[in-house]
């Protein structure tokens, strides 16, 4: 089960905890032939504006890339907060999203991430305030599509039957060991949501040694093989490499695993 297209690439180039070498890494992404680009309004985390930098140095046209962003809560900043923290949070959104167009370079974004609940549990006043405010931000046709990262599938339940405007992403960190996330990916399938998964491989690294005699079958790396794995059970990878070999590897991906290696990979926690 391939993911379902949305005008996105098959494979998106995060840029979490890159510092001062985001400009160059993300350069060097476009130029290897990465289309999609994740960030966000987050300098703890990440550099938005040196994403915007990287994008304009490409001299990639605009309407050839797919660049998503997020808002993220107070909570989740260090000092140097997008927006005013004192202000409401549907304001906080609309400032930290005009800051994104500002430092992404562009006047509008393809995919707007609510960076997480405010709450472990359910959608809290705030959560709706903000998704208010993304969903004014998506009927101005600013934001192309909208979505939420780090949810549980209450969550992602309770944001898809109550909103006006549905949620065409969810961004989760996938683990073998629950099932690469399989009750929040079930759901999204039957919705029709896009399931982006991140820590494909830094959150599973035990998992490349038991599926190297499958990347010598088929002569690929074994970060290779799980990436494939997630495309074939319906997750859009990220990946965050700072190689640009590998940069090349993660997009030759036009190749197929049998049941038997999904199955084993499904299942091999």
């Amino acid at each position: 089960m391939d993911i379902p297209s949305i005008n996105t690439p098959s494979i998106i180039y995060g840029t979490a905890w890159k510092e001062d070498a985001t400009e160059k890494l993300v350069l060097a992404a476009l130029k290897a032939g990465f289309r999609a680009i994740d960030t966000a309004n987050q300098r703890k985390h990440y550099n938005e504006a040196a994403v915007g930098n990287a994008i304009i140095k490409s001299g990639i046209a605009r309407d050839q890339l797919f660049l998503q962003t997020k808002f993220t809560y107070v909570d989740g900043q260090d000092h140097r907060v997008p927006y005013d923290p004192h202000a409401d949070y549907a304001t906080q959104v609309r400032q930290s999203f005009q800051s994104s167009l500002q430092h992404l370079q562009t006047d509008y974004i393809d995919s707007y991430i609510l960076h997480g609940p405010s709450a472990y549990v359910g959608l809290t006043t705030a959560d709706w305030q903000a998704w208010g405010q993304m969903e004014k931000i998506h009927q101005e046709k600013k934001a192309h599509h909208l979505g939420a990262s780090n949810v549980n599938l209450g969550q992602v339940q309770e944001l898809y039957e109550k909103a006006a405007v549905k949620p065409a992403f969810v961004q989760n960190r996938c683990y073998a060991q629950l099932g690469w996330d399989r009750e929040v990916r079930q759901f999204c399938a039957r919705k029709g949501i896009i399931y982006q998964g991140f820590s494909l491989l830094t959150a599973n690294s035990f998992v490349l040694p038991r599926v190297q005699h499958i990347a010598a079958r088929l002569n690929k790396t074994p970060m290779q093989i799980i990436f494939r794995f997630a495309m074939h059970i319906g997750i859009l990878p990220l990946t965050g490499t700072t190689n640009p070999a590998h940069m090349k590897d993660d997009l030759e991906l036009d190749f197929n695993l049998s049941d038997e290696d999904i199955k084993l990979i499904d299942t091999i926690h």
